[in-house]
């Protein structure tokens, strides 16, 4: 049971790191996407609903491929490690937050404008006040970024190399316990997972609520 609770305490930490890591980045560049006029920004949007879509395999041999012995960021020695999981799901994770975020805005973009204008609101201070309007919104992408990365296996099980007490989580557990043939705990991470998808899944459909009630919207 105590290997159980360490694989999920290793989920989680190496997941909210990720997400929390490309959240930072991924937010304000989805409102920059959203408010822009742009050419630049205009051909970025449907770029990165693209790579929302993108095969995690790719990002996980990207990675490996970096922090491999013959890599340039070799010397660094991340290879099968939580550092090198968590860059491996921040690639996966940032353009689906930067999808999930830039679509928030054009909705209300012409009217936030139009009042940012009005009211002589300097540009610098227009993002602080549309992450207030638009707080339920990135909240639940942000949630939406977590979940992918929880549920990630291939990238993971690549660069983290599935290492007990090290690097094992619970999706590459799943894997390892079911080719074992240890059912009860692939089920026991299993019905744990699923917890915490429902969990997510219910915060978000929440957090959709919210903006569909939205008087902006």
């Amino acid at each position: 049971m105590k290997e159980i609770f360490d694989i999920i305490l290793t989920s989680l930490q190496v997941s909210l790191s990720s997400t929390m890591i490309a959240a930072v980045f991924a937010v304000p560049f989805g409102l920059y996407l959203g408010l822009s006029t742009k050419k630049t920004a205009l051909r970025l949007r449907p770029v990165f609903s693209s790579l929302a879509g993108l095969p995690p395999v790719l990002a996980g041999i990207t990675v490996f491929l970096l922090l491999s012995n013959a890599g340039p960021l070799g010397s660094l020695r991340l290879l099968y490690s939580k550092p090198a999981i968590v860059t491996a799901q921040v690639l996966i994770v940032f353009p689906l937050i930067v999808a999930s975020v830039y679509p928030l805005v054009l909705p209300i973009k012409a009217v936030f404008l139009e009042t940012c204008f009005g009211l002589n609101i300097p540009k610098k201070k227009q993002i602080r006040y549309l992450f207030s309007e638009l707080r339920y919104g990135l909240l639940a992408a942000v949630l939406l970024g977590f979940g992918r990365a929880m549920a990630e296996v291939g990238a993971v099980m690549m660069v983290g190399g599935n290492i007990r007490y090290k690097t094992r989580v619970m999706t590459t557990a799943i894997v390892l316990e079911t080719n074992q043939g240890n059912y009860s705990t692939a089920l026991t991470l299993g019905i744990a997972l699923l917890l915490i998808s429902f969990s997510i899944n219910w915060l978000v459909h929440g957090l959709f609520k919210e903006v569909s009630h939205d008087p902006l919207y």
